[in-house]
């Protein structure tokens, strides 16, 4: 992964929506690094935006451990108000969260890495039929050519 840029993704909702997520910031601690991306949407408040993050460890044994997340909060309703008239802000009712994690051997190459990534990939999504493999983008970058954000 080059410079840590922005992601564009369509959710699985009945009537996809678009949702970009900002790139936030890279830290590096030890034989990690980390990235993480959220929304920046004005109208809800930034523990309620969905949000993604890379991280990828050197083991001790020479194995790389990459793993991309993806969280989607979602906000409690609030519906009724005290005697006083008072109504709570919504607060994050919980977290819906989905980590794609890889073990990737030194001696491994791209295109093993790739061939891995791509059948889970197709079993996740239910796909049957030849479908080429994305060879680029920030979860492509991190698993197979082993790339950290920067």
């Amino acid at each position: 992964m080059a410079a840590i840029s922005d992601i564009v993704v369509f959710d699985g909702a009945g009537t996809p929506v678009t949702h970009t997520l900002k790139a936030v910031s890279v830290t590096r601690s030890g034989d990690s690094v980390e990235a993480y991306w959220r929304e920046a949407l004005a109208s809800v408040p930034v523990e309620a935006q969905v949000w993604a993050a890379a991280k990828q460890t050197n083991l001790k044994n020479g194995v790389v451990k990459s793993e991309f997340s993806v969280g989607v909060p979602v906000m409690e309703t609030v519906t009724n108000q005290n005697a006083a008239g008072y109504t709570a802000a919504p607060k994050v009712a919980y977290t819906d969260k989905m980590v794609f994690t890889a073990f990737s051997s030194r001696r491994s190459t791209v295109t093993s890495r790739r061939l891995a990534r791509q059948i889970l990939v197709n079993v996740a999504g239910n796909i049957s039929t030849s479908v080429a493999a994305a060879t680029s983008g920030p979860l492509p970058d991190l698993v197979d050519n082993l790339f950290a954000p920067t």
